[in-house]
């Protein structure tokens, strides 16, 4: 393996270089407000504010310097998380159940709904399918009006349900999986009937094991947007604060209680890094499959 990498690095051509120098540049720069957010939730709730106080307040003739060590380092503010304030605590678990239930939900209809639209020809397929392309690309402010209207009637506004099934219907995944799922070839599904295998069995076993990159990719895709839910919780559950997400809490942390804050983004933080990691050749070889199809 490091051979094969030397080699490749020796086969770099001056442009390959000037490349992974841009990349990495980039890298550094999404990486480094991650790094600095786990730095500073060990910082002492003095220290942090200390720091935090200094800025805007800037003299041009100073360097604006960040301290990159605690002295000393401190556990007090995941203590109060975990143990004294339990708020934080269950706005965490808000977020994982809002995360937990969204996914199931996608998982059984997403896949369906993309192989319905894929594998068979129906009266109205085409017009459906046109209809998701346009929610697809419509942001959540044109739909905003129509799904309060909608919820209301159904009576699930300030209910957890407001938030969970309009996310279980998403056109982007359902376009992403279908996109992939025209491509499989027919044979592979006709060569199934002949041993017997119908609809039904052949979507469970021959479909899905097919489409796991793209599922997989589309899961970590899904986990990252149902994990950062914001502007949903906050107009469905304008009157029910006690039901809200972690991330749509972070605004309500003054800078006396910045320390929290920095402790509460490393946990917000570190699940979606987590999936990511666990998800990433999918992530990158679903989405190209995709592309190629």
């Amino acid at each position: 393996m490091k051979k094969h990498f030397k080699r490749k690095l020796k086969s770099l051509s001056p442009g390959g270089w000037v490349m992974i120098c841009v990349m990495s540049l980039l890298c550094a720069l999404i990486l480094i407000p991650m790094a600095l957010t786990f730095l500073y939730s060990f910082f002492s709730r003095g220290e942090i504010s200390a720091f935090l106080s200094e800025r805007g307040n800037y003299d041009e003739s100073v360097f604006l310097t960040f301290p990159l060590s605690p002295a000393p380092a401190s556990i007090g503010q995941y203590y109060e998380i975990f143990i004294e304030d339990s708020s934080y605590l269950k706005f965490f678990l808000n977020s994982v159940f809002y995360t937990g239930m969204i996914l199931l939900g996608q998982a059984l209809i997403v896949p369906l709904t993309a192989y319905a639209l894929s594998r068979f020809s129906f009266r109205g397929r085409d017009l459906i399918f046109f209809i998701i392309l346009i929610l697809m690309i419509l942001p959540f402010q044109v739909t905003m009006a129509p799904s309060v209207m909608m919820l209301r009637k159904m009576n699930l506004m300030d209910t957890v349900w407001a938030v969970i099934l309009p996310m279980c219907f998403s056109p982007l995944y359902i376009f992403l999986i279908r996109q992939f799922m025209v491509g499989i070839p027919n044979e592979l599904l006709e060569a199934g009937m002949v041993d017997g295998v119908g609809p039904v069995r052949g979507f469970i076993h021959v479909i899905l094991p097919v489409c796991k990159p793209v599922i997989g990719a589309a899961c970590a895709l899904s986990f990252a947007d149902s994990w950062n839910l914001v502007e949903q919780p906050l107009l469905y559950l304008a009157n029910r604060e006690d039901l809200r997400p972690l991330s749509v809490m972070f605004n309500r942390i003054s800078t006396d209680g910045a320390d929290i804050a920095f402790a509460g983004a490393t946990l917000y933080i570190l699940p979606t890094l987590f999936v990511y990691l666990f998800f990433q050749e999918n992530i990158v070889s679903g989405i190209q499959l995709t592309e190629l199809k």
